[in-house]
């Protein structure tokens, strides 16, 4: 795994999935942003622009998302950083009662390092993001294109596979 050492504790960088479509989705993602940013065992180091993109899954019906990615340092653990995010998220009114469906906050751990976990609380990278480009393009915003998404391919290789029709940029 990829760490680097300040001051005796170990760095790891990862990168977080943003997505809202309740509630003024502009102003829970930008929230989010600095709720991230206040956490003393986090640097937010980028965050991409912010989607607009339709819903894949879920109940029909439901709202278009707002969808942005950030790079970050951590000395968090993966199951610590994920409890942070699920505290941001419930903080934020975020309710897990429709599989995909609409939701106030939504914030995933897509990569960790270079770690591969499959647990019964958490997955990285997150399973599903090589195939959804409201994930992926936020994701290229704040990460190199030669980025290795596990055993999936690059970024930009995976990115090229996808139809990014129903994702454009949206200004806040």
């Amino acid at each position: 795994m990829s760490v680097t050492s300040f001051g005796g504790a170990e760095w790891v960088e990862a990168y977080v999935a943003l997505g809202s479509n309740l509630e003024n989705p502009c102003m829970q993602l930008q929230s989010a942003l600095a709720e991230i940013a206040q956490n003393p065992a986090i640097v937010l180091l980028k965050h991409s622009n912010f989607y607009d993109t339709t819903p894949v899954g879920g109940p029909a019906g439901q709202p278009n998302y707002l969808n942005a990615a950030v790079k970050l340092r951590t000395t968090l653990t993966p199951p610590a950083l994920l409890n942070a995010l699920q505290a941001i998220e419930e903080a934020h009114g975020r309710v897990r009662d429709v599989r995909w469906g609409p939701r106030t906050l939504d914030l995933d751990i897509l990569l960790y390092g270079d770690l591969v976990l499959d647990t019964a609380e958490l997955t990285i990278p997150h399973p599903r993001m090589h195939e959804r480009a409201f994930v992926l393009v936020p994701l290229r915003d704040v990460a190199p294109g030669q980025l290795p998404i596990s055993d999936k391919g690059t970024l930009d290789g995976l990115l090229a596979t996808l139809s990014t029709e129903g994702v454009t940029h949206h200004e806040c």
